[in-house]
């Protein structure tokens, strides 16, 4: 965590940035993501001391760029839980006794899937042991979403020797014929919460009931044609086959199927439910049916007729519910004394936990302070300090109302011209373990998120102002849809190095932005219907960048175009996507934010995503 000092010195910085050229954002990192798909092996079995056993495992690349197997940022599995841990499961065929292998595959395109198939060789001491392994690209980050453990008991399975003696009944022995019958012994989860659209990954294990051994067994949609199963469809599957693995299962065993479903579009409880499968044929009576309820979504969808403005390429266009977006906004630490003391004058709001629990009932104008104190989370309404289990939110009764940090102010700490600490709609103080820090994150919908932002001045051109707008919209979309970036801290985007974002001081201040905001609403840049990631920097040299010119992969829509108004001019960021000022230029010209999205993000279409 930066310290005091260091933070108000980071802030000094960044002001004169923006004071010198209004339209500077910042660069936007690299996603590593990836979904685990299969496990050949299961969560869970058994080896013999000395016995070497081939696992298999695949993730699908849910990064933004495409995986390589060599190269700058190659994929390849490490041990973890500690990172570059020495294995003693190590056969001598890894690549070191941290690093096992690399993808199989020479590329994996991003949705598509990587497999890794390595061999591990159990140690002679018999015991339980829990080997965990992650994704990584070589020298640049690990891969969120990219790491498995597998339980492995190494015990002696040498069986007793069995005499057997001879039938001498001259009436024939009846014949038990072999039986295909499983239970489901273990779920992953028995209901599941999550946004509309999104990936869960799941896992369930099924005991072997009969008599016969299993080589191989998966999960099933029972029929693809019945919404319920194929509402869940995941670009994992094939066909109607969830999951599949090999691997010999005995009667009295169990065999554990790690799969991928995608969280339905509308809101609501829905049951995931898929037929067990072993030895390629159905087991009778065995499924596994998981409640989800689906959250950010729409209550339905709703067709409207084609807004003449955009061109989505088809005539009616699916509106889905505004999105409300969670910002990070401010690390509680020494800034603030380790506490928020929050209040609002415009609404009464409420104190409650994350589980929706009412803590306290406070009148507008009265001030709650909160705090994480190391090992739980305080707040002091003024009858003294009253603990809570868990994270603590402040929900106006006003809908989006303003609530207001008191004990933070931007021109004392960080040498602002303005407080900028006023935000709409419920606040939340959460901790979090990766990071070991505390943020204040502000949820609101997304469309007063945009009017808070600073990207850009008041007074530059209606038509710049809507396309920076419009990029900016899409962007935060993006991560709203993938939740994946700030995952670990609870929140889709931060308020300074995603985009500078200073809450309902900055809406004030700009109502032309605010005009902007209203003029593009719900419109998103996509890319072959599939929203896409729009970088944008302060100023080229003369041409923009491609993707692959300045980060790992290839973005078909983020390739160099000529900027003739930079030419001459010095390369100002990253240089990949929208030059901010090759967009002024092109404003000033008359050209329509449309038509300069279309020029900088090439192949794109502006489409309308709610209304």
């Amino acid at each position: 965590m930066l310290s005091f000092f260091r933070r108000v010195c980071a802030s000094f910085v960044a002001l004169a940035f923006l004071l010198s050229f209004s339209p500077a954002p910042i660069a936007r990192a690299a996603v590593y993501s990836a979904l685990q798909v299969t496990n050949s092996a299961g969560g869970s079995f058994s080896m013999a001391p000395g016995e070497v056993k081939t696992i298999t495992t695949t993730f699908q690349n849910t990064s933004d760029f495409t995986w390589k197997n060599d190269g700058a940022g190659y994929v390849s599995l490490y041990t973890y839980a500690p990172k570059y841990r020495t294995s003693v499961f190590d056969p001598g065929t890894w690549l070191s006794p941290s690093q096992v292998k690399r993808m199989a595959e020479v590329s994996v395109a991003k949705g598509k899937v990587g497999t890794f198939t390595f061999q591990i060789k159990a140690p002679k001491t018999v015991g339980t042991y829990a080997e965990t392994f992650k994704l990584a690209s070589e020298s640049y980050a690990w891969f969120d979403g990219g790491e498995f453990t597998l339980n492995i008991a190494v015990k002696n399975t040498s069986a007793a020797s069995t005499k057997t003696t001879p039938n001498t009944s001259s009436a024939s022995s009846p014949v038990v014929e072999a039986s295909n019958h499983a239970s489901l012994s273990m779920v992953s989860a028995n209901k599941v919460k999550a946004v509309a659209g999104k990936s869960i990954t799941l896992s369930a294990g099924f005991k072997n009931t009969g008599t016969t051994t299993w080589k191989n067994y998966g999960l099933q949609a029972p029929d693809m044609s019945i919404a319920s199963a194929g509402s869940f469809k995941h670009t994992s599957w094939k066909g109607d086959v969830v999951a599949t693995a090999t691997s010999m299962v005995k009667p009295g065993e169990t065999a554990y199927v790690t799969f991928a479903i995608t969280a339905p579009k509308t809101n609501g409880t829905h049951t995931a439910r898929f037929q067990f499968m072993a030895n390629d044929e159905s087991v009778d009576d065995a499924f596994v049916s998981i409640p989800v309820e689906v959250t950010g979504g729409a209550a339905e969808v709703i067709t409207a007729p084609k807004d003449s403005s955009v061109d989505d390429g088809s005539q009616n266009v699916a509106y889905i519910s505004e999105p409300t977006i969670r910002v990070g906004v401010l690390i509680v630490d020494e800034e603030t004394e380790n506490e928020v003391v929050i209040t609002s004058d415009q609404s009464d709001f409420d104190v409650k936990d994350i589980d929706g629990n009412l803590l306290a009932e406070m009148k507008k104008g009265q001030s709650v302070t909160a705090a994480w104190n190391g090992k739980t989370y305080t707040f002091d309404r003024g009858k003294g300090t009253e603990k809570v289990s868990s994270g603590i939110r402040f929900v106006p009764k006003t809908e989006n109302a303003i609530m207001t940090v008191s004990n933070f102010d931007r021109k004392v700490t960080r040498g602002s011209s303005f407080t900028d600490n006023t935000f709409r709609n419920i606040l939340e103080l959460r901790y979090n373990t990766p990071n070991d820090r505390t943020w204040l994150i502000n949820e609101l919908p997304m469309e007063y998120y945009l009017r808070g932002l600073a990207e850009t001045s008041n007074i530059s051109p209606a038509e710049f102002q809507k396309t920076l707008i419009t990029a900016a919209r899409t962007y935060a979309f993006y991560h709203w849809s993938r939740a994946t970036k700030h995952k670990s801290e609870f929140f889709h985007v931060d308020a300074w190095l995603d985009q500078v974002y200073k809450g309902y001081g900055q809406e004030l201040r700009t109502p032309n932005l605010t005009a902007a905001v209203d003029a593009t609403r719900g419109r998103v840049v996509t890319y072959q219907g599939e929203t896409a990631i729009t970088p944008y920097f302060s100023r080229s040299d003369g041409r923009t960048r491609s993707w692959s010119d300045v980060w790992f992969g290839t973005v078909p829509w983020c390739v160099g175009v000529p900027v003739p108004s930079d030419v001459g001019k010095t390369l100002w960021g990253h240089g990949v996507g929208m030059s901010a000022s090759g967009a002024l230029a092109m404003a000033n010209d008359g050209q329509s934010y449309d038509q300069i999205l279309k020029y900088f993000y090439t192949g794109i279409d502006v489409t309308k995503k709610w209304e």
